[in-house]
């Protein structure tokens, strides 16, 4: 069972459901450590005060906002659990779109949204059934890790989820990537859509949907463990 990320509720003008946020995905990446070539002894960073050039313990590390390079403004967590905002403590519903109206290159990382209890089964299942059968997804606000975020909520097999959005102020311009001028054919055109229909899936499955490059890297480790030799790179296919 994944662990809870946060705890809070959905406000949805006078609903609110008491929710655990936990993650939706999950890395499956092979992690590597850095070590010393001469013995393998594992190379760590350590937490130096820059004033005592010591290696300072956790509980007595805080945070602060640099003023100047000689004034620091302590803030605490308990500051910044008591902001003056309605969504430090919950996730509010602020309007209704068309997930079609929402470009997807503002959509993040997505949790899943847990009910807290059985407290919170009724109003969940009204969300939830409210946004199935209206078939469009809920723009919120919510409050985690330092800043105010913008969320889209939609619904999952039954399950809420919640995908972090980006700032409309922090999508950059891609006007300036634009290429020069090129005059592409009709029959050009009709030739990359016929090379379309080709390759058209109707699911995002199967083994050409895989992550070749962790099995890659799996196998050279085991190689390396058993002494023998490397697996050999694949022929690139001809265009």
């Amino acid at each position: 069972m994944p662990r809870t990320i946060w705890s809070g509720a959905i406000s949805f003008g006078l609903v609110t459901v008491p929710i655990h946020v936990v993650s939706a995905t999950e890395d499956h990446s092979i992690r590597f450590h850095q070590y010393h070539l001469a013995d393998q002894g594992r190379i760590r960073y350590r937490k130096v005060c820059e004033l005592e050039d010591r290696e300072v313990p956790q509980d007595e590390i805080g945070k602060g906002y640099e003023l100047t390079t000689t004034q620091v403004v302590p803030v605490t967590d308990e500051d910044l659990s008591n902001l003056p905002l309605p969504t430090a403590r919950a996730i509010e519903i602020d309007g209704f779109v068309p997930l079609e109206s929402v470009d997807p290159i503002r959509i993040s990382d997505g949790y899943y949204l847990q009910p807290a209890g059985q407290v919170a089964a009724k109003p969940y299942q009204l969300l939830v059934k409210a946004l199935g059968r209206s078939a469009k997804v809920a723009v919120a606000k919510y409050a985690w890790s330092g800043r105010e975020r913008l969320g889209l909520l939609r619904v999952k097999d039954d399950v809420l989820v919640l995908h972090a959005m980006r700032w409309p102020d922090e999508i950059r311009d891609p006007a300036e990537l634009l290429p020069p001028p090129v005059q592409v054919s009709d029959e050009e055109i009709e030739g990359a859509l016929a090379l379309m229909d080709t390759m058209t899936v109707d699911r995002l499955e199967g083994p050409e949907f895989h992550d070749r490059y962790t099995e890659a890297v799996a196998e050279i480790i085991e190689a390396k463990r058993e002494e023998k030799p490397l697996p050999e790179a694949p022929e690139p296919e001809q265009p």
